[in-house]
């Protein structure tokens, strides 16, 4: 993963205080135990701390993003390298002019002048200490990075969920306004009842499918204000054979997974039949688990029976993707089976 400088997560100041705060300490008390002079190591650790941060902050800052993060290894390198001889040198000079003219008292020799072995050593460890902060800020930044891409992942699960269970046919709602004005020209009294049911259905889109579970009850009882509205649309012709068993009290299920394998049914077991048509529905709740079985009878024509042979709905592929997204593999198994020109869906899924 690339992390580029406009993107970077920058931690509250009080952090970088506490880190360098506790680095302090625990350095000058580690030279002060060596070199059994705490005064010195506090002399020390004073002068190196703000050449230590202007390092670091220079790495991470300005050399990382700039040249690290645009490729341009070598450059960053020999800047890096530029930069932290530069330091050492200044560390060297003010040294010998405000604590000690021997400036390298853990080495194997006194100097007091700048040599290479004293060069190589300090910038090795300016490296180390550049080296440990940069690490520390590449973790974080990779641990806010992923709680980022995690919430962003979640957010866009959580719309195209949305999305997914909004999608009942238009078709329903556009047909049954039609028939709303077909009735209400002929002053029928059906007029009043089918209001209300489609009312009662589009409330429920609207309004109680919000949450990522709805009551098992809300659900049936909207597929029931389904089912009333398609009597009165299709008429005698339309037998609607309906059963439920088991508790379906206390029982949760995402909101309009039910509804789009009846929608399914009606689009093309129904509207695309003549004659008469059964629709056969069953619901049964037996312990955590809802068995679901809707079956309708297949189009009359060849090139949708192909379609449904194939189980390629629109509706039916929007319930798979729902059901991948929401539920765990354990927590449900979707089938399709046709047999005798009957198209018959079965979901088993946890309601708890």
């Amino acid at each position: 993963m690339i992390f580029n400088s406009s993107k970077s997560y920058s931690l509250p100041v009080r952090y970088h205080v506490y880190f360098w705060l506790t680095y302090f300490v625990f350095n000058t008390f580690r030279w002060g135990s060596y070199f059994n002079d705490y005064v010195y190591s506090l002399k020390t650790t004073l002068l190196g701390f703000p050449i230590h941060m202007a390092l670091c902050y220079l790495n991470i800052l300005v050399l990382m993003p700039h040249l690290v993060y645009k490729k341009k290894y070598f450059l960053y390198i020999v800047t890096v390298l530029s930069a932290i001889f530069v330091m050492v040198v200044l560390k060297f000079n003010l040294t010998y002019l405000l604590i000690t003219h021997n400036v390298w008292p853990e080495g194997p020799q006194t100097i007091n002048t700048l040599t290479l072995n004293y060069t190589i050593d300090m910038m090795m460890g300016e490296l180390y200490v550049m080296t440990f902060v940069t690490a520390i800020k590449i973790t974080l930044d990779l641990l806010q990075e992923q709680r980022r891409v995690t919430d962003l992942e979640k957010s866009q699960l959580e719309t195209e969920l949305l999305f997914l269970k909004t999608q009942i046919s238009p078709h329903f709602f556009f047909n049954t306004l039609n028939n709303i004005y077909s009735l209400s020209v002929e002053k029928s009294n059906k007029t009043p009842k089918i209001v209300l049911k489609l009312s009662e259905l589009m409330r429920y889109m609207l309004y109680e499918t919000k949450e990522k579970k709805q009551s098992l009850e809300n659900e049936i009882l909207c597929i029931q204000n389904y089912l009333d509205l398609e009597r009165i649309r299709n008429g005698e012709r339309l037998e609607v054979d309906m059963s439920i068993s088991g508790d379906i009290h206390d029982k949760e299920i995402s909101p309009v997974l039910l509804l789009t394998f009846v929608e399914n049914a009606f689009k093309h077991g129904v509207n695309k039949n003549t004659g008469n048509v059964l629709i056969d529905i069953r619901f049964k709740v037996k312990g955590d688990f809802l068995y679901f079985t809707i079956s309708n009878p297949m189009p009359e024509f060849t090139v949708h029976k192909d379609n449904f042979n194939k189980a390629s709905g629109i509706g039916i592929e929007n319930v798979k993707k729902r059901l991948e997204l929401g539920y765990n593999k354990n927590d449900y198994k979707l089938s399709f089976k046709n047999k005798k020109n009957i198209f018959v869906v079965k979901l088993v899924i946890k309601v708890t």
